[in-house]
């Protein structure tokens, strides 16, 4: 997939960007070609790969999801996907990027600081820690992309998001397996899944699915627990 045919297929599920922001986006592309010589940030490193694998995947949850004037927190960010490329593509979203690697979040201010994007910023630190900075339910919306398993997955998201708020879980082939692994964590947790929508990258043969969830009441403040206790127990 090169830019042309990305724009394309995105305008084809409704979903338009701009020049300027085709512009931005191989800004950010060099910048995750250049990083990506140096330390690990994407085993996936080709201009075609980049653009479907990372970007273009990135904006299909715009089919469930109306972005605008909101906060959004990406958990487990990685490079930026897909908490970045949304932000580029929505600038008038609020986003917060949580990343447990120092030397990626040094990348994503980077791309940050080249780009000059306004209400974003890249936070140091694991899910459960920065909940305690204040943080609970403090966002409109809450994204993870190829972070754990859904069981594990949601109790580390939805504490930060506020009640009537949206989880936008981007997982793969075995989603419905995993939602079903889910089912006592949706229950614990006050949340129910409220869309979903499927997806086949132009170059791969298995579906992807994007999965939205609504927080229906306040979380209880014992979740988040103890990684490795929600690693050994999930709900």
């Amino acid at each position: 997939m090169d830019f042309s045919s990305f724009k394309i297929e995105l305008e084809k599920q409704n979903i338009f960007v701009s020049e300027s922001q085709i512009e931005d986006l191989k800004k950010y592309m060099a910048l995750l070609k250049e990083w990506n010589n140096v330390m690990d940030l994407t085993a996936i490193c080709d201009d075609e790969g980049i653009i479907e694998k990372h970007f273009y995947d990135s904006l299909v949850s715009s089919n469930i999801v109306k972005y605008s004037n909101q906060t959004l927190l990406d958990v487990g960010t990685g490079a930026g996907f897909p908490g970045l490329v949304l932000k580029i593509v929505y600038p008038e979203l609020k986003v917060t990027l949580l990343e447990p690697t120092l030397k990626r979040c040094k990348f994503l201010e980077a791309v940050i600081e080249k780009l000059n994007i306004k209400d974003c910023k890249a936070i140091n630190k694991r899910a459960e820690e920065f909940i305690n900075d204040n943080m609970r339910e403090q966002y409109d919306l809450v994204t993870a992309r190829a972070v754990s398993r859904l069981n594990v997955l949601l109790e580390l998201t939805i504490p930060f998001v506020k009640v009537n708020g949206l989880f936008i879980a981007l997982k793969g082939k075995n989603a419905r397996d995993e939602l079903k692994e889910a089912e006592n964590a949706l229950k614990v947790l006050e949340v129910k899944l409220v869309n979903s929508f499927k997806l086949t990258l132009p170059s791969e043969q298995e579906s992807r699915e994007v999965l939205l969830f609504e927080k229906t009441k306040e979380t209880n403040n014992k979740y988040p627990r103890n990684y490795g206790t929600i690693k050994k127990k999930p709900l």
